[in-house]
């Protein structure tokens, strides 16, 4: 139990408009344990980015709302800080790597200035100013940027180097927990394998444990030891890499995201996507969520839903499992 370094445990959020309400994540339970790597993978709107600003506290003010359910980070409760304790917890316990780093970052300050801010705000070592400048000289050497570059601007940097600058300021105050989210989907694939193996180092060097959210399961296959799948909110398959990558039993769903792979041992001429779309979060049909686009749909699926299929490590949320 001691190893346990984030708990989440029937988390449900939903979003409040004038028009109606988004059912965004239903239910999730995991653990991560520290020096682990969870996978979040599923399509979009499967509510991997929501469960991410649940855990940094940063949903929409007075639109975001957690009905019920419990976020546990070094056994405190996040759901019950004030916000003048969870912006004490924010990037120095946990911190995120935004989907579009340009919009992650102030257009207006220099980038060194920006790494500075976040060694300023949480100076727990109290570093004197020479020494946060010396940090942040550190840390654009350990994302590969030369310390000449940290007095200009993001927009004199590529998408590549802009990302790298996001990483340094997360990792800046060697947080126990990095959330990156989509880290590598505006980058090219050179730019992305060097990205990741970065992050990988990184992590390594600073002991940090690691959420990824990605669409792409060879990031994860790469990156992660633990896999979580998520379809409408739920998170309907985990398991170790293992349990995912290489057992025979997996849920439909998952099934279905290997089949939309490209296999180059095959000679399979076309690729087997998931018929239909994902449903409606604010009018979700009845049963399990995925039944409308299942082929293997039974009528039970359509009416109750499943419960938890436990092997070991691997868990599937499915009827044809039993519950």
């Amino acid at each position: 139990m001691d190893d346990c370094l984030l708990k989440i445990k029937d988390l449900d959020v939903i979003y409040m408009t004038d028009e109606a309400t988004v059912n965004a994540v239903n239910s999730i339970s995991f653990k991560l344990n520290k020096k682990e790597n969870l996978g979040l993978v599923g399509e979009t709107g499967a509510g991997k980015t929501t469960t991410a600003l649940s855990i940094m506290g940063l949903l929409p003010m007075n639109i975001g709302k957690i009905p019920k359910g419990e976020i546990f980070f070094h056994d405190v409760d996040l759901l019950r800080l004030k916000e003048a304790d969870m912006r004490a917890i924010r990037g120095e316990g946990i911190a995120m790597i935004f989907q579009d780093p340009m919009t992650s970052l102030n257009p207006v300050i220099t980038v060194g200035k920006q790494i500075e801010e976040v060694l300023e705000l949480h100076n727990a070592k109290k570093r004197t100013k020479f020494e946060i400048e010396q940090r942040v000289d550190e840390m654009l050497n350990m994302v590969g940027i030369p310390v000449k570059r940290k007095n200009e601007y993001p927009h004199q940097f590529s998408g590549g180097m802009r990302q790298r600058v996001v990483i340094a300021i997360a990792l800046a105050c060697e947080p126990d927990l990095l959330i990156a989210d989509e880290p590598t989907t505006a980058l090219d694939v050179t730019i992305q394998a060097q990205v990741l193996d970065m992050m990988e180092n990184l992590k390594q060097k600073l002991n940090t444990s690691t959420i990824m959210i990605t669409h792409d399961l060879g990031v994860v296959a790469r990156t992660c030891d633990k896999v979580g799948i998520m379809y409408a909110g739920e998170i309907i398959e985990l398991g170790t890499d293992q349990d995912i990558f290489q057992a025979d039993s997996h849920h439909p769903y998952t099934i279905g995201l290997f089949g939309s792979i490209p296999n180059i041992k095959t000679k399979a001429a076309r690729l087997n996507p998931i018929p239909g779309l994902m449903p409606d979060p604010t009018n979700l049909p009845r049963g399990c969520k995925f039944h409308p686009r299942c082929p293997k749909c039974m009528d039970i699926c359509k009416t109750q839903n499943p419960g938890n299929f436990i092997d070991g490590t691997h868990i599937i949320k499915c009827h044809l499992f039993g519950s």
